[in-house]
């Protein structure tokens, strides 16, 4: 269960980001409300994750997800450029958190 309680904290944690993007500097209030939710949501679910994931993996898998989510809904759907670089550091983050994943004695 806890698997899935990370699941559900990346997926708020990507929305948040998103209505966060939509809300111009929290200057439009839905979007600026649905930061507020989402985010809420998202750190209730992360918090209930921890309880059987180490904070070392489950912070590094949350935050790499949600890397490659968010610069993916950049790409796609906020028009943000993409580059060799770019890609090469997504990766980079990709390969730590799996570097992370391998070298964790408690799992």
């Amino acid at each position: 269960m806890e698997w899935i309680y990370l699941g559900l904290a990346i997926i708020f944690e990507t929305l948040g980001t998103t209505c966060m993007k939509l809300s111009d500097g929290f200057t439009k209030m839905l979007p600026a409300l649905g930061t507020l939710i989402t985010y809420g949501l998202c750190f209730a679910f992360l918090a209930k994750a921890l309880t059987k994931i180490p904070v070392s993996v489950a912070y590094a898998i949350w935050g790499a997800a949600g890397i490659l989510i968010i610069a993916a809904i950049g790409i796609f759907f906020f028009k943000e450029t993409i580059n060799a670089l770019k890609i090469f550091s997504i990766l980079f983050i990709v390969l730590g958190v799996i570097g992370l994943n391998l070298s964790s004695t408690t799992h």
